[in-house]
Protein backbone atom coordinates (compact mmCIF):
# COMPACT_ATOMS: atom_id res chain seq x y z
CA UNK A 1 0.00 0.00 0.00
CA UNK A 2 0.97 3.60 -0.45
CA UNK A 3 -0.04 6.96 0.97
CA UNK A 4 -2.57 9.04 -0.93
CA UNK A 5 -2.01 9.79 -4.59
CA UNK A 6 -4.63 11.90 -6.34
CA UNK A 7 -3.88 10.30 -9.73
CA UNK A 8 -4.39 6.66 -8.80
CA UNK A 9 -5.59 4.40 -11.62
CA UNK A 10 -6.15 0.67 -11.43
CA UNK A 11 -3.19 -1.43 -12.44
CA UNK A 12 -2.85 -3.00 -15.87
CA UNK A 13 -3.95 -6.58 -15.40
CA UNK A 14 -5.34 -9.41 -17.46
CA UNK A 15 -6.62 -12.86 -16.60
CA UNK A 16 -9.07 -15.67 -17.24
CA UNK A 17 -11.69 -15.46 -14.52
CA UNK A 18 -12.08 -17.79 -11.56
CA UNK A 19 -11.11 -21.44 -11.77
CA UNK A 20 -10.70 -24.30 -9.36
CA UNK A 21 -7.49 -26.25 -9.04
CA UNK A 22 -9.30 -29.14 -10.76
CA UNK A 23 -10.48 -27.11 -13.75
CA UNK A 24 -12.97 -24.45 -14.75
CA UNK A 25 -16.25 -24.25 -12.86
CA UNK A 26 -19.03 -21.60 -12.54
CA UNK A 27 -17.28 -18.88 -10.54
CA UNK A 28 -19.15 -17.05 -7.82
CA UNK A 29 -18.16 -13.80 -9.52
CA UNK A 30 -20.07 -14.60 -12.69
CA UNK A 31 -23.50 -13.99 -11.14
CA UNK A 32 -25.20 -13.54 -7.82
CA UNK A 33 -26.58 -17.06 -8.09
CA UNK A 34 -24.90 -19.32 -5.60
CA UNK A 35 -24.62 -23.06 -5.23
CA UNK A 36 -26.24 -24.62 -2.18
CA UNK A 37 -23.63 -25.03 0.51
CA UNK A 38 -23.59 -25.61 4.23
CA UNK A 39 -20.64 -24.38 6.28
CA UNK A 40 -20.46 -26.65 9.29
CA UNK A 41 -23.12 -28.03 11.57
CA UNK A 42 -23.77 -25.12 13.92
CA UNK A 43 -26.34 -22.47 13.12
CA UNK A 44 -26.12 -18.76 13.77
CA UNK A 45 -26.81 -17.20 17.15
CA UNK A 46 -24.15 -16.24 19.66
CA UNK A 47 -20.97 -14.93 18.06
CA UNK A 48 -18.37 -17.74 17.98
CA UNK A 49 -14.93 -17.35 19.52
CA UNK A 50 -11.91 -16.14 17.60
CA UNK A 51 -8.52 -17.47 18.74
CA UNK A 52 -5.72 -14.91 18.48
CA UNK A 53 -3.09 -17.51 19.35
CA UNK A 54 -4.13 -19.69 16.42
CA UNK A 55 -4.11 -16.63 14.17
CA UNK A 56 -0.56 -15.86 15.30
CA UNK A 57 0.48 -19.38 14.27
CA UNK A 58 -0.78 -18.56 10.78
CA UNK A 59 1.63 -15.60 10.71
CA UNK A 60 4.50 -17.88 11.71
CA UNK A 61 3.55 -20.53 9.15
CA UNK A 62 3.51 -17.97 6.35
CA UNK A 63 6.87 -16.54 7.39
CA UNK A 64 8.34 -20.04 7.69
CA UNK A 65 7.82 -20.33 3.93
CA UNK A 66 10.33 -17.51 3.45
CA UNK A 67 10.10 -14.48 1.19
CA UNK A 68 6.77 -14.41 -0.66
CA UNK A 69 6.99 -11.73 -3.32
CA UNK A 70 5.71 -12.45 -6.87
CA UNK A 71 8.18 -14.52 -8.83
CA UNK A 72 9.82 -16.10 -5.79
CA UNK A 73 9.56 -19.81 -4.92
CA UNK A 74 7.93 -18.84 -1.64
CA UNK A 75 5.19 -16.98 -3.48
CA UNK A 76 4.05 -20.11 -5.32
CA UNK A 77 4.33 -22.18 -2.14
CA UNK A 78 2.23 -19.62 -0.27
CA UNK A 79 -0.48 -19.72 -2.94
CA UNK A 80 -0.74 -23.48 -2.47
CA UNK A 81 -0.69 -23.14 1.32
CA UNK A 82 -3.55 -20.62 1.36
CA UNK A 83 -5.69 -22.59 -1.06
CA UNK A 84 -5.13 -25.73 1.00
CA UNK A 85 -6.09 -23.96 4.25
CA UNK A 86 -9.34 -22.56 2.84
CA UNK A 87 -10.16 -25.95 1.34
CA UNK A 88 -9.39 -27.63 4.67
CA UNK A 89 -11.70 -25.18 6.44
CA UNK A 90 -14.67 -26.03 4.26
CA UNK A 91 -14.74 -23.02 1.95
CA UNK A 92 -16.20 -23.13 -1.52
CA UNK A 93 -12.80 -22.52 -3.09
CA UNK A 94 -12.00 -20.78 -6.36
CA UNK A 95 -8.88 -19.26 -7.86
CA UNK A 96 -8.78 -16.13 -10.01
CA UNK A 97 -5.53 -16.11 -12.02
CA UNK A 98 -4.27 -12.97 -13.71
CA UNK A 99 -1.17 -11.31 -15.11
CA UNK A 100 0.10 -7.92 -13.94
CA UNK A 101 1.85 -5.46 -16.25
CA UNK A 102 3.81 -2.74 -14.48
CA UNK A 103 4.26 0.79 -15.77
CA UNK A 104 7.85 -0.19 -16.61
CA UNK A 105 6.51 -2.79 -19.04
CA UNK A 106 7.63 -5.67 -16.82
CA UNK A 107 5.16 -8.53 -16.49
CA UNK A 108 4.23 -10.35 -13.28
CA UNK A 109 3.04 -13.87 -14.06
CA UNK A 110 1.50 -16.67 -12.01
CA UNK A 111 -0.58 -14.27 -9.95
CA UNK A 112 -3.82 -15.46 -8.40
CA UNK A 113 -6.54 -14.17 -6.10
CA UNK A 114 -7.68 -16.93 -3.75
CA UNK A 115 -11.39 -16.94 -2.89
CA UNK A 116 -13.27 -18.85 -0.20
CA UNK A 117 -17.06 -18.57 0.13
CA UNK A 118 -19.23 -19.54 3.11
CA UNK A 119 -23.01 -19.90 3.41
CA UNK A 120 -23.59 -20.05 -0.32
CA UNK A 121 -27.37 -20.07 0.20
CA UNK A 122 -27.41 -16.45 1.33
CA UNK A 123 -27.75 -13.63 -1.19
CA UNK A 124 -26.85 -11.15 1.56
CA UNK A 125 -23.05 -11.21 1.64
CA UNK A 126 -20.06 -9.69 3.42
CA UNK A 127 -16.63 -9.61 1.81
CA UNK A 128 -13.43 -9.77 3.87
CA UNK A 129 -10.13 -9.17 2.11
CA UNK A 130 -6.37 -9.07 2.71
CA UNK A 131 -3.27 -9.23 0.52
CA UNK A 132 -0.87 -12.14 0.94
CA UNK A 133 2.11 -11.10 -1.18
CA UNK A 134 5.16 -9.44 0.35
CA UNK A 135 7.52 -6.78 -0.91
CA UNK A 136 10.63 -7.73 -2.93
CA UNK A 137 12.77 -4.93 -1.45
CA UNK A 138 13.15 -3.32 1.98
CA UNK A 139 13.20 0.16 0.49
CA UNK A 140 12.30 1.88 3.78
CA UNK A 141 15.02 0.19 5.84
CA UNK A 142 17.18 2.73 7.72
CA UNK A 143 20.32 0.88 6.62
CA UNK A 144 20.93 1.34 2.87
CA UNK A 145 22.78 -1.98 2.82
CA UNK A 146 19.50 -3.77 3.58
CA UNK A 147 17.31 -2.11 0.98
CA UNK A 148 17.78 -4.73 -1.73
CA UNK A 149 16.72 -7.48 0.70
CA UNK A 150 13.10 -8.69 0.49
CA UNK A 151 10.65 -7.97 3.30
CA UNK A 152 9.53 -10.90 5.46
CA UNK A 153 6.10 -9.29 5.78
CA UNK A 154 4.89 -10.65 9.11
CA UNK A 155 2.68 -7.62 9.63
CA UNK A 156 2.50 -6.25 6.08
CA UNK A 157 1.24 -9.36 4.31
CA UNK A 158 0.80 -12.18 6.81
CA UNK A 159 -1.22 -10.53 9.59
CA UNK A 160 -4.38 -9.72 7.64
CA UNK A 161 -4.33 -13.15 6.02
CA UNK A 162 -3.84 -14.77 9.44
CA UNK A 163 -6.99 -13.12 10.79
CA UNK A 164 -9.00 -14.25 7.77
CA UNK A 165 -7.69 -17.83 7.96
CA UNK A 166 -8.74 -18.00 11.61
CA UNK A 167 -12.17 -16.66 10.65
CA UNK A 168 -12.34 -19.36 7.97
CA UNK A 169 -11.53 -21.99 10.58
CA UNK A 170 -14.36 -20.65 12.75
CA UNK A 171 -16.83 -20.59 9.84
CA UNK A 172 -16.15 -24.24 9.14
CA UNK A 173 -18.12 -25.19 12.24
CA UNK A 174 -20.32 -22.11 12.72
CA UNK A 175 -22.56 -21.26 9.80
CA UNK A 176 -22.75 -17.45 9.58
CA UNK A 177 -26.12 -15.69 9.38
CA UNK A 178 -25.10 -14.13 6.05
CA UNK A 179 -22.79 -15.19 3.25
CA UNK A 180 -19.10 -14.50 3.83
CA UNK A 181 -16.59 -14.22 1.00
CA UNK A 182 -12.91 -14.28 1.96
CA UNK A 183 -10.69 -12.84 -0.78
CA UNK A 184 -6.91 -13.16 -0.49
CA UNK A 185 -5.37 -10.71 -2.96
CA UNK A 186 -2.12 -11.15 -4.82
CA UNK A 187 0.32 -8.46 -6.02
CA UNK A 188 -0.66 -5.63 -3.70
CA UNK A 189 2.85 -4.59 -2.69
CA UNK A 190 5.16 -5.05 -5.69
CA UNK A 191 5.13 -1.51 -7.08
CA UNK A 192 7.88 1.08 -7.02
CA UNK A 193 7.51 3.86 -4.49
CA UNK A 194 5.82 6.86 -6.08
CA UNK A 195 4.02 4.79 -8.75
CA UNK A 196 0.68 3.86 -7.15
CA UNK A 197 -0.59 2.30 -10.38
CA UNK A 198 1.76 -0.63 -9.77
CA UNK A 199 0.19 -1.46 -6.40
CA UNK A 200 -3.08 -3.29 -5.64
CA UNK A 201 -3.02 -5.32 -8.87
CA UNK A 202 -5.03 -8.23 -7.45
CA UNK A 203 -7.83 -6.10 -6.07
CA UNK A 204 -7.88 -4.06 -9.29
CA UNK A 205 -8.37 -7.24 -11.32
CA UNK A 206 -11.06 -8.42 -8.92
CA UNK A 207 -12.83 -5.05 -9.15
CA UNK A 208 -12.83 -5.18 -12.95
CA UNK A 209 -14.54 -8.57 -12.90
CA UNK A 210 -17.35 -8.19 -10.34
CA UNK A 211 -20.04 -9.29 -12.85
CA UNK A 212 -22.98 -8.47 -10.62
CA UNK A 213 -21.32 -9.28 -7.31
CA UNK A 214 -22.50 -6.65 -4.82
CA UNK A 215 -21.75 -7.50 -1.17
CA UNK A 216 -23.47 -5.44 1.50
CA UNK A 217 -20.06 -4.54 2.95
CA UNK A 218 -16.37 -4.96 2.17
CA UNK A 219 -13.77 -4.87 4.95
CA UNK A 220 -10.07 -5.01 4.07
CA UNK A 221 -7.55 -5.78 6.83
CA UNK A 222 -3.89 -4.86 6.39
CA UNK A 223 -1.01 -4.38 8.85
CA UNK A 224 -3.17 -5.24 11.86
CA UNK A 225 -0.76 -7.50 13.77
CA UNK A 226 1.48 -4.78 15.22
CA UNK A 227 2.16 -5.31 18.93
CA UNK A 228 1.39 -1.63 19.48
CA UNK A 229 -1.79 -1.69 17.39
CA UNK A 230 -3.72 1.50 16.75
CA UNK A 231 -6.30 1.59 13.94
CA UNK A 232 -7.48 5.12 13.13
CA UNK A 233 -10.13 5.83 10.50
CA UNK A 234 -8.55 5.67 7.04
CA UNK A 235 -9.35 8.59 4.74
CA UNK A 236 -10.89 6.88 1.69
CA UNK A 237 -12.95 4.65 4.00
CA UNK A 238 -14.50 7.60 5.80
CA UNK A 239 -15.25 9.46 2.58
CA UNK A 240 -16.77 6.50 0.74
CA UNK A 241 -18.43 4.46 3.50
CA UNK A 242 -18.94 6.52 6.68
CA UNK A 243 -21.82 4.37 7.87
CA UNK A 244 -19.79 1.17 7.60
CA UNK A 245 -16.92 2.86 9.45
CA UNK A 246 -19.32 3.81 12.23
CA UNK A 247 -20.79 0.30 12.43
CA UNK A 248 -17.38 -1.36 12.74
CA UNK A 249 -15.90 1.14 15.18
CA UNK A 250 -19.06 1.04 17.31
CA UNK A 251 -18.60 -2.71 17.66
CA UNK A 252 -14.97 -2.23 18.68
CA UNK A 253 -16.02 0.32 21.29
CA UNK A 254 -18.73 -1.96 22.63
CA UNK A 255 -16.23 -4.82 22.92
CA UNK A 256 -13.76 -2.54 24.71
CA UNK A 257 -11.01 -2.65 22.08
CA UNK A 258 -9.15 0.62 22.40
CA UNK A 259 -6.89 -0.35 19.50
CA UNK A 260 -9.64 1.14 17.32
CA UNK A 261 -9.70 4.93 17.50
CA UNK A 262 -11.98 7.32 15.64
CA UNK A 263 -9.08 9.71 15.08
CA UNK A 264 -8.63 10.51 11.40
CA UNK A 265 -5.75 8.53 9.96
CA UNK A 266 -3.89 8.90 6.67
CA UNK A 267 -5.48 8.39 3.28
CA UNK A 268 -3.93 5.26 1.80
CA UNK A 269 -3.86 3.54 -1.58
CA UNK A 270 -4.70 -0.01 -0.53
CA UNK A 271 -6.87 -2.88 -1.74
CA UNK A 272 -10.09 -1.12 -0.75
CA UNK A 273 -9.56 1.68 -3.26
CA UNK A 274 -10.21 -0.24 -6.52
CA UNK A 275 -13.31 -1.70 -4.85
CA UNK A 276 -14.56 1.74 -3.85
CA UNK A 277 -13.95 2.92 -7.41
CA UNK A 278 -16.03 -0.03 -8.62
CA UNK A 279 -18.94 1.15 -6.49
CA UNK A 280 -18.62 -1.18 -3.51
CA UNK A 281 -19.14 -0.14 0.11
CA UNK A 282 -15.58 -0.75 1.31
CA UNK A 283 -13.33 0.25 4.20
CA UNK A 284 -9.74 -0.46 5.16
CA UNK A 285 -8.67 -1.38 8.69
CA UNK A 286 -4.96 -0.52 8.80
CA UNK A 287 -2.33 0.69 11.24
CA UNK A 288 0.06 2.55 8.96
CA UNK A 289 2.11 3.90 11.86
CA UNK A 290 4.44 0.89 11.93
CA UNK A 291 8.14 1.57 12.29
CA UNK A 292 9.16 -1.69 10.57
CA UNK A 293 7.12 -1.07 7.40
CA UNK A 294 9.07 -2.17 4.30
CA UNK A 295 12.17 -3.04 6.33
CA UNK A 296 13.96 -6.30 7.08
CA UNK A 297 12.61 -6.09 10.65
CA UNK A 298 8.96 -6.82 9.74
CA UNK A 299 9.14 -10.21 11.46
CA UNK A 300 6.75 -12.23 13.66
CA UNK A 301 8.27 -10.98 16.91
CA UNK A 302 6.85 -7.53 16.09
CA UNK A 303 3.32 -8.95 16.05
CA UNK A 304 0.93 -9.86 18.85
CA UNK A 305 -1.88 -12.42 19.28
CA UNK A 306 -3.75 -9.74 21.25
CA UNK A 307 -3.84 -7.44 18.23
CA UNK A 308 -5.11 -10.23 16.00
CA UNK A 309 -7.69 -11.09 18.66
CA UNK A 310 -9.08 -7.55 18.68
CA UNK A 311 -9.51 -7.41 14.92
CA UNK A 312 -10.87 -10.94 14.64
CA UNK A 313 -13.43 -10.39 17.39
CA UNK A 314 -14.68 -7.20 15.76
CA UNK A 315 -15.04 -8.87 12.35
CA UNK A 316 -16.90 -11.89 13.70
CA UNK A 317 -19.19 -9.68 15.76
CA UNK A 318 -19.95 -7.60 12.67
CA UNK A 319 -20.86 -10.73 10.73
CA UNK A 320 -23.05 -12.16 13.48
CA UNK A 321 -24.91 -8.94 14.18
CA UNK A 322 -26.32 -9.11 10.64
CA UNK A 323 -28.61 -11.95 11.77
Amino acid sequence: MRLLSSSFNRGNVSGRGAVSRKGVFPAFLSAVVFLAFTAGSCGSGETPEFDGEKAFLFIEEQCDIGYRYPGSPGHRELQRYLADRLDEYGANLSLQPFTGILTTGDTLRNLVNIIGNYNMDSRKRIMLGAHFDTRPVSDMDPDPANRATPVMGANDGASGVAVLLEIARVLQTHKPPVGVDIILFDAEDYGDAGIPQDFCLGSAWFARNLKGYRPMAVIIVDMIGDSDLRIPVEGYSLSASPRLVDEVYSIAERLGYKQFTRDRGPTIVDDHLPLIQAGLRAIDLIDFDYRYWHTIEDTPDKCSPASLQAVGDVLLEYIWQQE
